[in-house]
C-alpha cells in the first residue's frame, strides 16, 4: 500500500501540474512500482504459511537494482525534469535549455519503465494466481467462495491485482501513447480505501466485549450444550490449526472458522474459558512460544514473537511476562 501511495502521489502532481514547485519528485516513483509485484505476492504466501522467510526478500532486489540503474537520472537538474515533464504531458510548453554532459536514461531498463513495470505486475499476477490455485486446491476451498477468512483475504487480493493489470493493459491496447496512470490511481485508491475499511471493520480494538455485553449474556439464546460444543470446536480449531499464528488474527476470523456470529463466539470465550478474545490469545501465544523456545534455542527472541504472530518483541514480552511471570530470555535460561 505505500508503494501504491507513492506511485499515486507522482500521478497527482504530474496531472495537476503541482510537479514544476518539486521538480526533484519527477519519476521518483519508478522503483516503487516495482514493489507492488512482489509485495502482492509475497502477501499471498503470507497468508497461506504464516511466516516470512529471509529468502522472500531476494523479490526485491530488482526495485533496488532499478533504483541505482536511476539514479543518473535523479541527480539530473530541474530544468532537465521540467523537460521530461512536458515531454510527457505538456508538449506545446516551451523546453529549457539544457546541458547535458551523458544520457540520463542511459540504461535500456529505466528508458522501457512502463513495459518493465507492466510486465513485472503480470508476472506476479500470474505467480500469485498459481500459489493461489494450488492453495486453494490443496485446502479443497472454493474460490468463488472460499469459507476460511485467510483464502477470503487472499481471493480479495488477487481480484484486485490482476484487475489492475487487465485495466492497465486495456488502456494501453487503444492507447499506445498512454500508460493509463490516472485510471490506474483511480483504481488504487479506490482499493486502498476499501482495504483500509475493511481492516478498520475487522480491527479486534472495535470488537472487545465489554461489561454492558456480558451482561447481555446472561439472557444470550445460547443454550449450555451449544455452549459446550462450541467451546470444543473453538478448542479443537485453536490448538490443531493455530490460526493465532497469524499477526492479523481476529475475533471475525475466529468466528467465521468456528461458524458461530461474533456476538456468540465472545460469550463462549468469556463464559466458557473466563477469558477475553484478547487475552485468550495472548495465552495461545505464549504456550506455544515456550515450546519454540525449547527445541529451538538459537532463535532469537524477536524471530519467535514472529513466529507466534506478534509485531514487535516488546508485545511479546509484555504477554510473556503477564502469563509466565518470566521475560522469554529468563523462560530459555531456565
Amino acid at each position: 500500500m505505500l508503494a501504491m501511495a507513492g506511485c499515486i502521489i507522482e500521478i497527482y502532481l504530474m496531472y495537476t501540474g503541482y510537479i514544476v514547485n518539486c521538480l526533484y519528485l519527477v519519476d521518483f516513483s519508478e522503483p516503487l512500482s516495482f514493489v507492488i509485484g512482489p509485495a502482492f505476492y509475497l502477501l499471498v504466501v503470507n497468508l497461506e504459511e504464516n511466516k516470512f522467510k529471509k529468502i522472500h526478500y531476494l523479490h526485491f532486489v530488482f526495485p533496488v537494482i532499478y533504483f541505482f540503474l536511476e539514479i543518473p537520472f535523479l541527480i539530473q537538474s530541474n530544468d532537465y525534469k521540467f523537460n521530461s515533464w512536458i515531454s510527457s504531458f505538456h508538449i506545446n510548453l516551451p523546453y529549457r535549455e539544457v546541458h547535458l554532459a551523458y544520457e540520463p536514461r542511459m540504461f535500456w531498463v529505466t528508458d522501457n519503465h512502463t513495459e518493465m513495470a507492466l510486465a513485472s505486475l503480470i508476472i506476479y499476477a500470474a505467480l500469485g494466481l498459481y500459489f493461489v490455485y494450488k492453495s486453494f486446491r490443496k485446502k479443497g476451498e472454493s474460490f468463488l467462495k472460499p469459507v476460511d477468512a485467510a483464502y477470503k483475504k487472499m481471493q480479495a487480493v488477487v481480484f484486485n491485482v490482476v484487475t489492475a493489470s487487465i485495466v492497465i493493459l486495456i488502456v494501453k491496447f487503444f492507447n499506445v501513447d498512454d500508460t493509463g496512470d490516472h485510471v490506474f490511481a483511480a483504481y488504487i485508491s479506490i482499493t486502498v480505501y476499501l482495504t483500509s475499511f475493511n481492516i478498520i471493520r475487522h480491527s479486534v480494538f472495535f470488537k472487545q466485549t465489554t461489561q454492558d455485553q456480558q451482561q447481555k449474556y446472561k439472557s444470550s439464546s445460547l443454550a449450555p450444550e451449544i455452549m459446550e460444543t462450541t467451546r470444543k470446536k473453538l478448542v479443537s480449531i485453536m490448538s490443531d490449526a493455530k490460526p493465532f499464528l497469524n499477526n492479523n488474527f481476529s475475533l471475525p476470523d475466529l468466528a467465521d472458522r468456528v461458524g458461530v456470529s461474533v456476538h456468540h463466539l465472545s460469550q463462549v470465550i468469556n463464559e466458557g474459558l473466563q477469558k477475553n478474545f484478547s487475552e485468550m490469545v495472548a495465552q495461545y501465544r505464549v504456550e506455544e512460544a515456550k515450546q519454540i523456545l525449547k527445541k529451538n534455542p538459537h532463535l532469537k527472541i524477536e524471530e519467535v514473537a514472529e513466529q507466534v504472530g506478534y509485531l514487535s518483541k516488546s508485545s511479546f514480552n509484555t504477554a510473556f511476562k503477564k502469563i509466565t511471570g518470566k521475560t522469554p530470555s529468563d523462560f530459555r535460561a531456565g
